[in-house]
């Protein structure tokens, strides 16, 4: 059991029987009274995300997830579709789960899969990933001054906005925690 005042973005806990992963935490002291604890919590089995709010000194089941690597291999239709690496097991995650990130999927691409009782919940993407610009908007001539962007779409159908420069056939490096450009590489 853990004081929910530990709680912190990525710790993961159950609660009422559910498995939640922090996304957002806030500390609120009132001028009297007792403090709060407010997290965003994403449920690890169905996918939805909703808010708890705790009172100072609450306590929680913290939960350890087993990490391991797996390759992307495919999508099914209904399932992605990993290999481990290590062992060449082959296991399933439900699209629900990895519905906001799908585009980050490359073939044959190494992620981290988090599991609990062998049941995978979760994932970890790599930080940053390379992507190839597939379609762009027309850059205007002239349009440099005010420092405006463009969006372009990569081979796995994300959609990124990037500086002018960035054209069709271009390799572009992307931040996975918030979806925007790097750099083009």
């Amino acid at each position: 059991m853990i004081d929910v005042n530990q709680l912190r973005r990525g710790v993961s806990f159950t609660h009422d029987g559910n498995l939640y992963k922090v996304t957002e935490y806030s500390h609120n002291k009132p001028g009297r009274g007792k403090a709060t604890i407010r997290v965003s919590v994403k449920n690890l089995r169905s996918g939805s995300n909703l808010q708890i709010t705790f009172s100072s000194g609450d306590r929680v089941e913290d939960i350890r997830l087993d990490k391991e690597t797996f390759q992307f291999l495919y999508d099914d239709g209904e399932f992605y579709v990993f290999m481990n690496t290590g062992t060449y097991e082959q296991r399933q995650l439900p699209h629900s789960i990895m519905e906001e990130d799908r585009h980050y999927l490359i073939d044959n691409m190494e992620l981290e899969l988090l599991s609990y009782d062998g049941e995978i919940l979760d994932y970890i993407l790599p930080k940053t990933m390379e992507f190839d610009v597939v379609e762009s908007e027309n850059a205007v001539a002239g349009d440099t001054a005010t420092g405006s962007t463009k969006e372009v779409q990569t081979q796995t159908g994300l959609k990124v906005k990037t500086p002018l420069f960035v054209n069709v056939g271009d390799r572009i490096r992307v931040n996975t925690e918030t979806g925007e450009y790097q750099t083009r590489v």
